[in-house]
């Protein structure tokens, strides 16, 4: 089973793996999945808080499999682009995690909580930013309607262990086992004519919703329709397997027309695409090509005819001259795309990555403490400063760099890696520890992220202060640890 089969395994049967899980005897519950049981007596529903304890379950799960893409960058114009998209939903106020999956196949996900998955394939198969963000839009109406939740209900009964036997199966069902396989199918037995029934409803819904989103964010509602469109027509071209999207969000002609139907009602927008679009795209691309030199010739007779300048070409064309190790090329090319357009970050990141590159630190710190006026805090550029401090010998200021973001929450285990290397360099193992155990707990790797405390809290010159926060956060893992391995 490859990389696609299991995220198509786990997009598709997250809401209705809950729809047929049968009750078994309830483990101890802890505070990160102490979930209610429905259909008891007192007819309790899932709460917000607890789908975001579950989403982060699932997301650390995710991680473990290997096909998050950690790059802040891509990932920050995501969270930008679902952002606006969320504060024109039907609940702003829902909290969301976005996030990139390393995968060519066209598809996306809503998982519990408002963690929402983008395969790199999306990006590249939609020629609009609207429609990425109509996508985008129809899986946050999944999760502002509630979808799992209604299926929580519409179960006969669902409890903790429940919970934790679905997501145990799709992670056993991830890997290349016969009892992963096995698993799969005891889950998803007896129930699949009302699972596919309850999906067509909640698709249409979260199309409705969607496109409402989209005209309220000044996106083009057509975005939608048009990208379900061009989907369907082109799905005989894919033979017996069809985009991943199409398996997961069964399009129809008549879906289509109510889809289109519904973007009539609104006036078009005359918003081109943003160009932050455009160069993420290019990124992507340039990240995915297997023959780059090949590519890089290409685009030099491309260019050499003087048949296209754009910047986000010129931008595709330095990140090629990069990747084959042309850095001085490349450096003239970003310098010139960064003079014409000083304040866009990817000239300012991509620039600053080539001379670091080439061995000219001095010129990328140059860049990284500028861009820091223009945005302070701002992680994109405090990560890969701290970052060529630490490799220059500086890790002092790179400490200094990193004090205001240590006791910050991030989604990115990249952040405590960087957080432990530098602590681990200035000397301060107590700070080593923890971060390295938040990155091995994002990974899905609890054991260790315990093991990581377990080290912290036999420093000699621990504080009693220190000591109270770690003693708590241990407690924490073990009891997660606990309802793990009860799902084994």
């Amino acid at each position: 089973m490859i990389i696609t089969a299991k995220i198509m395994r786990l997009s598709a049967l997250v809401l209705p793996l809950w729809l047929t899980l049968q009750p078994v005897t309830a483990p101890a519950q802890d505070q990160y999945l102490n979930l209610p049981s429905i259909g008891d007596s007192a007819g309790a529903v899932i709460s917000p808080a607890q789908e975001q304890q579950l989403g982060a379950a699932f997301m650390r799960q995710l991680r473990s499999s290997g096909v998050i893409f950690e790059d802040l960058e891509i990932t920050g114009y995501l969270e930008s682009l679902g952002q606006r998209l969320t504060v024109n939903s039907e609940n702003p106020g829902q909290r969301f995690t976005f996030f990139v999956v390393n995968e060519p196949s066209i598809n996306a996900f809503a998982g519990p909580g408002g963690y929402i998955g983008v395969h790199t394939g999306l990006f590249m198969a939609s020629e609009t930013e609207s429609e990425l963000a109509g996508v985008l839009a129809h899986e946050i109406a999944h999760v502002t309607q509630r979808h799992l939740a209604r299926a929580y209900e519409a179960s006969d009964r669902l409890s903790l262990p429940s919970m934790a036997a679905m997501l145990a199966a799709i992670l056993v069902a991830s890997q290349h086992s016969e009892a992963g396989q096995a698993a799969m199918a005891a889950v998803t037995a007896g129930g699949l004519q009302y699972q596919i029934n309850f999906t067509r409803a909640n698709e249409k819904e979260a199309d409705r919703v969607g496109i409402q989103t989209l005209a309220l964010a000044g996106f083009d509602t057509f975005g939608m329709p048009r990208f379900f469109e061009r989907l369907q027509k082109n799905s005989r071209l894919y033979g017996s397997r069809p985009p991943e999207f199409l398996s997961t969000h069964p399009v129809t002609t008549d879906r289509i027309a109510e889809a289109t139907s519904r973007a009539e009602r609104y006036a078009a927008s005359k918003q081109p695409d943003s160009l932050d679009f455009q160069l993420i795209r290019a990124k992507l691309r340039v990240n995915n090509y297997d023959n780059p030199n090949q590519v890089l010739d290409d685009f030099r007779r491309y260019l050499d005819k003087g048949q296209d300048s754009q910047p986000d070409k010129l931008y595709e064309y330095a990140l090629l001259l990069t990747r084959t190790g042309k850095t001085t090329d490349a450096q003239a090319v970003l310098a010139r795309l960064h003079g014409d357009d000083p304040d866009r970050v990817a000239y300012r990141l991509a620039l600053a990555d080539t001379y670091n590159r080439s061995g000219k630190h001095r010129q990328a710190l140059d860049i990284y403490r500028d861009s820091l006026q223009l945005y302070p805090g701002d992680i994109l550029f405090v990560a890969p400063y701290a970052r060529t401090l630490l490799d220059t010998g500086q890790a002092t200021v790179a400490a200094d760099i990193l004090k205001k973001f240590s006791d910050k929450e991030y989604n990115n285990p990249q952040i405590y890696k960087l957080l432990a290397q530098v602590a681990g360099a200035t000397g301060r193992d107590i700070q080593t520890h923890r971060a390295m155990s938040r990155y091995y707990h994002l990974n899905g790797y609890t054991r260790e992220a315990l093991e990581q405390l377990k080290l912290a809290a036999r420093v000699p010159e621990i504080s009693s202060y220190e000591s109270a926060r770690i003693q708590a956060r241990t407690k924490e893992l073990e009891a997660l640890l606990e309802v793990e391995n009860k799902m084994k």
